[in-house]
């Protein structure tokens, strides 16, 4: 299991913890690409199956006295894992642990969306075995509009959202939902992203005159952030998921920003920069 990465952003340290890593397919994640146009910018990372690894990094930060983690990861929840195809299990209480944090210590959790990987340790299983929340003390701060596609979702979405990482958060009165853009603290921004979800939000956070942006599931891969129009198969909304992307990605460029991703390889960080010939590029950091 990956050590928790600290990155400093100024007066910030934002704390990048692995739930894992896992297979995903490489056809679902670029949608109607055609395989011949991913397959030769992607081939190096893909198997034999035609799949992708893909993080899932969640982030710790402590802002004005709060503990505040984003994303929660697949969870412990057996089927959900087995479902998930790991190529390495996570262990996000672990990783919390590694830096003498306990559950009972977080303060505000904040989900992008609610699909099973993003929400997945929003709740563990309590003493009679029924899921309970994993964070006894902490607001649960989710988008009004995805709780409402979460909690009624149709034929495509409900493979895609498991009720027991969210129904009782509401149950225990620790779900706070929210309207669009909210100010979690003055240095922490949760903004709408719409696209992947109806209602998928993203993190920005701004510290000592510098940027960062944990993005959510705008992108499954890097490459998606350098050719908008590669829109995963999973986007809901696909030409709002387009238009979310290049907004993003010209903010990012524009204020220098870290880019944090929750399904690049552990720690997901990088920055976009633009050639002299207007094409966007991905760089990572470490």
């Amino acid at each position: 299991m990956a050590s928790p990465h600290t990155h400093r952003l100024g007066n910030l340290d934002l704390h990048i913890l692995s739930d894992g890593t896992y297979y995903q397919d490489a056809g679902a994640v670029f949608g109607v690409v055609p395989r011949v146009m991913w397959e030769r910018v992607v081939k190096p990372e893909l198997d034999d199956q035609y799949r992708l690894p893909i993080g899932l990094n969640s982030l710790l930060v402590r802002s004005e006295g709060k503990l505040i983690l984003v994303e929660t990861g697949v969870g412990d929840k057996e089927g959900h894992r087995r479902q998930a195809s790991p190529i390495e299990q996570g262990d996000l209480i672990s990783a919390l642990a590694a830096l003498d944090v306990q559950p009972g210590e977080i303060d505000i959790v904040i989900n992008s969306h609610l699909h099973a990987d993003h929400c997945g340790w929003n709740t563990r299983a309590g003493a009679g075995k029924e899921p309970v929340p994993t964070f006894p003390k902490a607001r649960y701060l989710i988008q009004r509009g995805e709780w409402e596609a979460a909690t009624n979702p149709n034929e495509r979405t409900r493979a895609t959202y498991f009720q027991e990482n969210f129904r009782p958060l509401e149950e225990s009165g620790q779900l706070e939902l929210v309207d669009g853009e909210l100010a979690v603290t003055s240095e922490i921004t949760m903004i709408a992203t719409k696209g992947h979800t109806e209602d998928h939000a993203s993190i920005v956070l701004m510290s000592g005159g510098e940027t960062a942006i944990y993005i959510g599931d705008i992108v499954q891969h890097h490459v998606q952030l350098e050719r908008t129009a590669w829109v995963s198969s999973f986007d809901l909304l696909p030409l709002v998921s387009m238009e979310t992307k290049k907004r993003i990605v010209e903010r990012a460029i524009d204020d220098q920003a870290l880019i944090i991703s929750v399904h690049a390889p552990f720690p997901g960080l990088g920055r976009m920069t633009r050639s002299e010939d207007g094409r966007k590029h991905w760089e990572a950091v470490e």
